[in-house]
């Protein structure tokens, strides 16, 4: 198998200075100071929005990009110089690129193949990765009769059926439809268990990387956040683009300002009567009149029949069937909470709210660092 490790690593895609009107100035860092280690037979998703660098560095690992500086290692071995060839990889994008007038059977067998691999063992190798994808009643057929979910199968049995040490898969699932994707991230989790093999996934979908790995990488402007399991990055997010980042719907993050009382410390937001207790646990590190933002999950705010909180007017309520999204005007922005009550609002109803306030995070009002104790 495969332990990879990164180490240090920047990108630059023209290291050349490039003419920004008069000016001359070096194009930014694809990937900047890139550090991490994905552990033998890990399921590891790089994740994050468009333009944060996960790809560039999922092809970084692949050779497919030159490294601008630091060190990429799998196992012992260092692989800044080696070929895409050497480094006994997989590789899944997320264009199918399957051969056309190929029929799946000869785009399974053509890397092996193309290595002088005895037919015999091309066809043991495919008797073994075509039922594991479930792709052994389409070898007979040519990729344009397959549907897309069909095609990317047959494109992941492809860069599996060489028996790599790590496999790579660019967005995998971005082409396919909601139905498809659960199905397909359901038979990726299964073939990662049966392969046993090191694979890193690239997604920008949070609910993919948290349904499918085992660990998490996120990346914003092309630097690393957070990494740590599903749970430790939604229970313990490092700041605020992680905060609001991992989770469906997303974390509330409000900006509030400490009021103390005779009864504690408690959140106070402008422009609202909305109040939230402060966690005893965060006492030491805060004080009265400190500005700072709150966070808390929809599912962690709760509609209540106390008369004495204060009354808080529905502006949006959305049915998902399954569960109800309202959402109220907290000063100049809303807060969301989620209910499995089968209950509808219109807007301007009056509701009232609990929080779990032993489930509220605290972030900086500057650096929107997590403010821990």
């Amino acid at each position: 198998m495969a332990v990879l490790t990164i180490k240090n690593v920047y990108k630059r895609y023209d290291d050349t200075e490039k003419k920004l009107g008069k000016k001359k100035e070096k194009r930014p860092y694809a990937v900047k100071d890139l550090s991490f280690t994905c552990p033998d037979k890990s399921f590891v998703g790089i994740l994050g929005p468009s333009g944060c660098g996960k790809s560039t560095t999922l092809r970084m690992i692949a050779g497919l990009e030159k490294i601008t500086d630091g060190d990429m290692f799998i196992d012992d071995v260092r692989i800044n110089d080696l070929l895409p060839k050497d480094r006994n990889i997989g590789l899944a994008f997320e264009d199918y690129a399957l051969y056309p007038p190929l029929t799946v059977y000869d785009n399974l067998a053509f890397n092996l193949r193309a290595k002088k691999t005895p037919e015999q063992l091309v066809k043991q190798a495919i008797d073994k990765i075509a039922p594991l994808m479930r792709v052994e009643e389409l070898l007979t057929m040519r990729p344009n009769a397959l549907s897309g979910g069909q095609k990317q199968r047959v494109n992941i049995a492809r860069a599996i059926i060489r028996q790599p040490g790590l496999l790579l898969l660019d967005e995998p699932l971005s082409h396919l439809d909601g139905k498809m994707r659960q199905t397909l991230r359901h038979e990726i989790k299964r073939m990662h268990r049966e392969i046993e093999c090191t694979t890193i996934i690239v997604t920008h979908d949070q609910i993919e990387a948290m349904s499918i790995a085992d660990i998490i990488v996120i990346m914003k402007n092309a630097e690393l956040q957070q990494m740590g399991t599903p749970m430790e990055v939604y229970d313990h997010p490092v700041n605020e683009f992680v905060a609001g980042f991992i989770g469906e719907p997303p974390m509330n993050l409000l900006k509030s300002t400490i009021a103390k009382t005779q009864d504690g410390f408690f959140f106070t937001f402008e422009n609202s009567d909305l109040r939230v207790r402060v966690p005893a646990k965060y006492s030491g590190a805060i004080k009265d009149g400190m500005n700072l933002t709150c966070g808390v999950r929809p599912m962690d705010v709760h509609i209540t029949d106390d008369k004495t909180l204060p009354p808080a007017p529905v502006a949006i309520y959305e049915n998902f069937g399954d569960e109800r999204r309202v959402s109220v005007r907290v000063g100049e922005g809303l807060l969301n909470l989620t209910t499995a009550e089968d209950i509808h609002y219109d807007p301007e109803d009056i509701i009232r709210l609990a929080f779990d306030e032993n489930k509220t995070h605290l972030f900086d009002a500057q650096t929107g660092d997590a403010i821990r104790v």
